[in-house]
Order: C-alpha cells, then sequence, then structure tokens
C-alpha cells in the first residue's frame, strides 16, 4: 500500500476565490466566521499583506483595509467541494476515502505503472487539484493515517517505504493525528508534544488513561495494525453551484466561473463511467433585484446530440449556450446539474502517437445546437415504411436510451442468421414532388438499366401506391430514379422521375 493525502486547509476560503479570475487575486479577501462577533476565520495573501490575521474581529479588519471583500463561512460548500476534490481522484485511483473536515486519502499503489510512476502521478492529482481553485499539502507515506499527518504537517518529503515510516513520523506534532484536544492536553501537560513522544509509552497504561482508540490510531499509523476505510463513492447526481466574488452583468465574465463548474462535471462523469446527455445551467440574479424581476434566475438547458464528457466539448457548448442569453439583471452565482446521462465507455487508445487530433474535441453538430438553437438542426432518420417518400423522419439528435442500443445488437445478430436478398437500389437524392415524364420520353426515349421493383402500399390510410420503379439512364447520361404509376390500370400509367443517383 502506498497513500497519498491531500490537505486543504485554505478550503474555506478557496470555495469562494476559485471564482475569481486570476486578475482579482489581488484584491483582499476575508471569510468569517458569521454571527453577531464575526472573526476572521481565512484570509488570502493581499489580506495578510494589509495586516490581516485570522481571529481578527471583522470590524478591525475594515478599519486596516477598506476595500476588503468578506463571505461568511459556508460549511456546506466545503464539504460539496471536498467530495468534489474527491470524485476528481477517482479518475487515478479507485480506492479513496475522506479524512473529515477538509483532506481526503488514497491508495495509489495499483495505479503506479498506468500513470508513469509516483512522482508523476502526484504531479498529476496536483495539478488538477490547482486547475479546479484549490490549494492543498500533499502527504505520501504506506498507511492513510500517516499520509494524512504528514499532509497536514506539511512534511516536504514522500515517505514510500514502511523502514523509513518511523523517523518520519517521530517529529509530527499530536495536532495533525485525529486525536481530542483534551487528550492532547493531557499529554502536553506531561511533555508529550509528537508522535514519536506518545509512541514509546507503554501501551497499558495509554489504554487504561485514555482509552482503546488512540493504541489503535498509534498502531494503524505506523503500520502495525491494517487501516480498512470506507471508500468515496460520488452521489448518482451531479449538481454544484457557485457563488460569483462580485455580480457580473455581462454573459462574456460568467465563462471563467462556468469553465471551474464543468471540470467538476467531467471528473464526476468519468468517475461513474456516464457521459452527459442533456444540463441544465441556472444563473441566480442578485438577490437586491429579485424581487422587480418575473424569476430569481435564468436557466438555460444544454443539449448534446451524444454522450461526452470531454471537458473542451462540455464547455464550448456551454459558452455558446450562454452567449444566446440576454441578463435581465447580475448573476450573483451559476449553478449546474445533470438532467440526462448514459453509459459511455472509455475510449481505446490509438496504436500510433498523434492519432488523438483526428477525433473532433467539439462536433459540428453540437457546435450548430449550441449557436442556432436546439430546433434549428434535425438528424434525418430511417423510418418503417414501403413509400420512398415517407421512409424517412426528421428528429432532434438525441441519444438513444441505453435499452435500446442493446436491442439493435440483438436485431441485427438474429437477421445476420437469416440470408437476405441484395437490396434494391436507391437514390442519394430523392425529389420532394415527382416530376412527371411524358413530355420528356416523347422527344427521345430513356434507357432502363434495372427493375422493375414494385411498390404497392399505403392502402389503410387513403394514400395509396402502386408503383413500379426502374434505375433509368436519361440522355444526357445521368443515372436517376423513375416509376410508373399503375393505381389507374395495369397497362395505363404516367411516368415520374422520382430521385437522381449521379
Amino acid at each position: 500500500m502506498l497513500c497519498v493525502a491531500f490537505d486543504f486547509r485554505s478550503l474555506p476560503l478557496d470555495v469562494f476565490a476559485r471564482a475569481w479570475p486570476p486578475a482579482m487575486h489581488a484584491q483582499p479577501f476575508v471569510v468569517d466566521s458569521g454571527g453577531h462577533v464575526p472573526r476572521i476565520v481565512a484570509l488570502n495573501d493581499a489580506a495578510r499583506a494589509c495586516g490581516l490575521r485570522e481571529g481578527m474581529l471583522l470590524s478591525a479588519a475594515y478599519a486596516l483595509a477598506p476595500q476588503l471583500v468578506q463571505h461568511a463561512r459556508d460549511t456546506l460548500a466545503e464539504t460539496i467541494a471536498l467530495e468534489q476534490l474527491a470524485t476528481f481522484a477517482l479518475g487515478f485511483t479507485p480506492a479513496v476515502s475522506l479524512a473529515p473536515p477538509c483532506a481526503w486519502v488514497a491508495d495509489i499503489a495499483p495505479s503506479l505503472r498506468l500513470f508513469g510512476g509516483r512522482e508523476r502521478l502526484v504531479a498529476r492529482l496536483v495539478e488538477g487539484v490547482r486547475a479546479r481553485g484549490f490549494e492543498a499539502s500533499v502527504g505520501v507515506a504506506p498507511t492513510p493515517v500517516a499520509a494524512v499527518a504528514l499532509a497536514r504537517a506539511r512534511h516536504p518529503e514522500h515517505v514510500v517505504t514502511a523502514d523509513a515510516l518511523p523517523a518520519a513520523l517521530r517529529t509530527i506534532a499530536l495536532e495533525h493525528f485525529d486525536i481530542d484536544a483534551d487528550t492532547r492536553t493531557t499529554l502536553a501537560a506531561a511533555g508529550v508534544h509528537r508522535f514519536g513522544d506518545v509512541d514509546r509509552l507503554p501501551r497499558s497504561g495509554l489504554a487504561r488513561r485514555f482509552g482503546p482508540a488512540l493504541v489503535t490510531l498509534l498502531d494503524r499509523a505506523a503500520g502495525r495494525l491494517p487501516d480498512p476505510r470506507e471508500a468515496y463513492s460520488p452521489p448518482p447526481r451531479f449538481s454544484t453551484r457557485l457563488e460569483l466574488p462580485a455580480p457580473v452583468h455581462d454573459v462574456e465574465a460568467l465563462g471563467f466561473a462556468v469553465n471551474r463548474l464543468v471540470v467538476e462535471l467531467a471528473a464526476w462523469l468519468l468517475a461513474r463511467g456516464l457521459g452527459a446527455v442533456e444540463l441544465s445551467l441556472a444563473l441566480s440574479h442578485e438577490p437586491a433585484l429579485v424581487r422587480r424581476l418575473d424569476s430569481p434566475q435564468s436557466s438555460a438547458r444544454i443539449a448534446l446530440a451524444t454522450p461526452s464528457r470531454t471537458a473542451k466539448h462540455l464547455m464550448h457548448v456551454a459558452r455558446e449556450r450562454l452567449a444566446r442569453l440576454s441578463l435581465p439583471a447580475p448573476v450573483a452565482a451559476i449553478a449546474l446539474a445533470t438532467e440526462t446521462v448514459a453509459p459511455l465507455t472509455g475510449r481505446n487508445l490509438r496504436l500510433l502517437p498523434g492519432d488523438e487530433g483526428l477525433v473532433p474535441e467539439v462536433p459540428l453538430i453540437d457546435r450548430l445546437r449550441a449557436r442556432l438553437g436546439d430546433d434549428a438542426v434535425l438528424l434525418v432518420v430511417p423510418h418503417a415504411e414501403h413509400r420512398p417518400e415517407l421512409a424517412t423522419r426528421q428528429v432532434a439528435p438525441s441519444a438513444p436510451p441505453p435499452d435500446r442500443a442493446a436491442r439493435s445488437r440483438k436485431t441485427r445478430a438474429v437477421h445476420d442468421e437469416v440470408p437476405r436478398a441484395t437490396p434494391a437500389p436507391r437514390p442519394v437524392w430523392l425529389l420532394a414532388q415527382p416530376q412527371p415524364l411524358s413530355a420528356a420520353l416523347e422527344k427521345q426515349p430513356w434507357i432502363l438499366r434495372e427493375g422493375p421493383e414494385r411498390i404497392e402500399s399505403g392502402w389503410w390510410d387513403g394514400h395509396d401506391v402502386r408503383r413500379d420503379y426502374y434505375v433509368a439512364e436519361n440522355p444526357r447520361g445521368e443515372i436517376v430514379w423513375i416509376y410508373r404509376d399503375h393505381r389507374f390500370g395495369t397497362d395505363a400509367g404516367e411516368w415520374f422521375m422520382h430521385g437522381i443517383f449521379a
């Protein structure tokens, strides 16, 4: 076992600041405890430069930095953010566990060869966390307890062997372990402040004085006892909300925040093996102006032609859909949720390098639908009908239900066992209305290449046909599809052209 732990000490701050574009990071920003006498819980570097510190009264902070931006702490948003970060880690290993209040730990030993070794794998995790707008300290150790403690202590080196673990843990302060405050206070009164100090004490005395939980934690940290943990599983539906640092008046300015949400969505889809088919995007307006509006939020529906979980694909479609919105008031928050998803298997790697570039990141059909509207793009699909003019339907692009694809595969397997006749030729271009050929045939004869093919249908709906179709060549050398109408007799019948092959 080799565990990596990420400790998000600045999580109360990052859940708000990640919506800020880079240009706004120079703005002093703090998160306060709320209540009647709010105090600073977390702050950014710009606020520290103004002389602000944790625990300071918010009123005193405004005296030092009048331009200060402030948010009350949102513990629910912190929990959701921690779960989303753990969902991102599931793209690298299935063994991810939460370590509340602000850390998660994962076993990366089975994934080392797949991602090019420990250093590359950890580097990719760090890069992905930062791309989502969060900062974290990393700890690597053979046990989960040790990895979390090293991350909290900001230990600079990776501990990869069990032999090196005791020396690395010896100097780690007890405050970095999940030991209750009363126990730490009692141990500190006896001069015990570090893991090595308490680990040398007699086990029987520790168990009698503090209970067996402390002894179990020590043994699990050192690898003397197994440490089974409940694996984290992402929720069955994706739904997240992002508060903006300041009201946004322009749709274009929402792109940075929407990108944050889409990246989290892509990680959730990958973790659950799904692809998005339909999404809902809600823009909550500034609370002070909600009473003047007919609706407290603007919404947009994002529909995809096929299931997808590529971040660039989803982001492009979301941006195009946003560009068509007109904001009745400034936007204070953005929410993104999945409405319809479908199973999506992983894409096979290509044999030769560079072949991935042949696959378009954003299919053309989704570009057109996002830019022109869902009703502006239709698909022509086959329909079970013998009459050629009724053999197709125009439908909106959408992913087929999962069971339909399975039924179609089963049907093809059954049909493949039955010998079938060669299908009759059909033209590439079918005319909207058949054109009479009486005048053309009187001037110069046409050559019949194939046929006849009898199509007789529609007697039940009043649009009955009785036609003999031929593949013919006209005097100009064009290959066309013509028929003779026999509804009024077998011998007499007018000729019509219904399609063109080439």
